[in-house]
C-alpha cells in the first residue's frame, strides 16, 4: 500500500519550507533553467499517514519541483545615517535573485535513485568556482642528462712543483715583488734558487699561485723572466 504524503519540510539556501504537491514557492536562486525539473534531497520531515522526522534528514526522501522562472524579489532599501560622523548618510538598494518553483511530487523513499538533477544554489556553484584554483598542467620533470653532458668534476688540486736540490740558496728577494715573507713561504715549499723558478711551467705557476695565495702575481711581476736572467748571473 502506497504511503500518502500530505506535506514535506525541505531545506535550501539556509531556509526551511513546508510544501505540498502543487504548491508554488520562491527560493534563493538555483542553478537551473526554466522548464527543468530539480530535486531537493535535504528533507527534514514528512507528514501524512504518519509523521517522519529526519535526523537530521529523512533517508531516501525527496521533493521534486519544476522551475517556472528565474525572478527577482521586491526591492529592499537599506538606509544608514551616522549622526556623529558629520551627518553621514548612505542608501543602498537590493533585489534578491530568486527561483520560482512548482512542486510536482513528494517521495517518501527512492529519492536517491530517481536520477533527477539535484537542486543546487547558484551562489554555492560560484563560491566553489572562486575557491577552486585552475588546474595547472604538471610539467614533466626533465630527464637526467647523460654523464657526458654533466658538469665536469673539479680537477684535483695540483701539487706544488717538487724542489730541486741546490748547493746553495739564492737571494730570492732580488726578484721584484718577492719580499721576506714570500721568501719564507718559498723556502717552506722547497724553492730556494733562481734556477728552480726559471724552470717553472704554466702548471707549476698555477700550483704556486694557489699555495702562496696571491693568484696572478707571478705572471704580473714576471718572476720566471727575472729568475732566468738572475740565474745566468
Amino acid at each position: 500500500m502506497k504511503e500518502y504524503i500530505m506535506f514535506a519540510v525541505l531545506k535550501t539556501g539556509g531556509k526551511q519550507y513546508k510544501v505540498a504537491s502543487g504548491d508554488t514557492l520562491q527560493v534563493e536562486k538555483l542553478a537551473a533553467d526554466a522548464g527543468e525539473t530539480v530535486q531537493f534531497n535535504d528533507i527534514l520531515m514528512l507528514g501524512g499517514d504518519k509523521v517522519t522526522v529526519g535526523s537530521p534528514f529523512v533517508n531516501g526522501a525527496a521533493v521534486q519541483a519544476e522551475v517556472v522562472d528565474q525572478i527577482k524579489g521586491d526591492k529592499v532599501i537599506h538606509f544608514v545615517k551616522r549622526r556623529r560622523k558629520h551627518s553621514s548618510k548612505r542608501t543602498k538598494g537590493h533585489r534578491q535573485q530568486l527561483t520560482l518553483l512548482r512542486v510536482t511530487d513528494i517521495l517518501a523513499s527512492g529519492g536517491d535513485k530517481s536520477g533527477v538533477k539535484a537542486a543546487i544554489g547558484a551562489a554555492s556553484i560560484a563560491a566553489v568556482a572562486v575557491a577552486t584554483p585552475k588546474k595547472v598542467a604538471k610539467k614533466a620533470a626533465p630527464k637526467a642528462e647523460a654523464k657526458a653532458d654533466a658538469q665536469p668534476k673539479a680537477e684535483p688540486k695540483k701539487a706544488a712543483p717538487k724542489a730541486k736540490k741546490a748547493d746553495a740558496a739564492d737571494d730570492l728577494t732580488q726578484i721584484s715583488g718577492v719580499g721576506p715573507v714570500i721568501v719564507k713561504k718559498l723556502h717552506d715549499l722547497g724553492v730556494t734558487t733562481f734556477a728552480q723558478i726559471a724552470e717553472w711551467t704554466a702548471e707549476d705557476v698555477a700550483a704556486m699561485d694557489e699555495k702562496l695565495n696571491f693568484k696572478g702575481r707571478i705572471d704580473r711581476d714576471d718572476w720566471i723572466k727575472q729568475a732566468t736572467e738572475l740565474a745566468k748571473g
